[in-house]
């Protein structure tokens, strides 16, 4: 195992089906380091691999282990994913927590696993002694049960938010660019000239609350040059319709 991301192993997962899904996730968040436990089908699975769909050098270099004790023997930290109380006293952790301290553990050199269970039931106790720490997510009490490559899938993208730089917010600029602050004022120009002809700016009392209002609405728009252009244009276009009615 390589020090640079978790193992993720899978103890004696049950469909093929589940096993190329957790392998596709796992992909989706840069990592590659299976291991599995004594699969009930065996191994190869043609139907895992079907389910990888793109994910399939994750199986081909997926390590196969006849016991759990085995599988993790190597590492120096291991979690355990349950969703149910199992009597045992260890420390529970949210997966985002989980790998915020797999990444400090794997900086210092040390392996870390991340234990999944079977689909039917999860992990046994048995397999939940050897793990330092739970890994707990906050689902739905009454409906607590999550898909093995669901799971994998959630786990997974914490450890992304751990290791990769994630803008939380961008915008999409279609073949165009920001309005600069000239354009936007020049926008304001316009339509505080129209409005001023049409009468919309009354009372007069009112009618300095009302352009600033309005000048406001448009710094406060995030606008483009495309949506500037636009907005120019419905305003000429109605100013002809009007002209072209009298």
């Amino acid at each position: 195992m390589t020090i640079a991301q978790p193992a993720f192993v899978l103890v004696r997962p049950q469909m093929g089906e589940n096993i190329g899904g957790a392998a596709r996730a796992m992909l989706n968040f840069g990592l590659d380091q299976m291991r599995m436990v004594d699969p009930r089908d065996g191994w190869p699975n043609p139907k895992a691999v079907a389910m990888a769909s793109g994910a399939g050098r994750v199986l081909d270099a997926a390590g196969v282990f006849p016991t759990t004790a085995e599988a993790i023997a190597d590492c120096d930290y291991v979690f355990a994913t349950t969703a149910r109380q199992r009597g045992l006293t260890k420390p529970i952790v949210t997966p985002e927590r989980a790998m915020e301290q797999a990444r400090a553990m794997i900086a210092e050199g040390r392996r870390v696993a991340v234990l999944f269970g079977p689909e039917r039931a999860g992990l046994e106790n048995d397999d939940i002694a050897r793990a330092n720490a739970i890994v707990s997510v906050p689902v739905n009490p009454e409906f607590p049960s999550l898909n093995l490559a669901q799971c994998v899938l959630l786990t997974g993208y914490e450890w992304r938010r751990q290791t990769v730089e994630i803008v939380p917010e961008v915008i999409e600029l279609a073949k165009t660019e920001f309005a600069s602050a000239v354009e936007i004022e020049k926008l304001g120009d316009h339509y505080e000239e129209r409005l001023e002809e049409a009468g919309f700016f009354f009372p007069e009392v009112k009618a300095e609350g009302m352009k600033m209002n309005l000048r406001n609405l448009w710094s406060r728009m995030p606008l483009t040059r495309a949506d500037v252009q636009i907005l120019h244009g419905i305003l000429r276009q109605m100013v002809r319709w009007k002209e072209r009615g009298e």
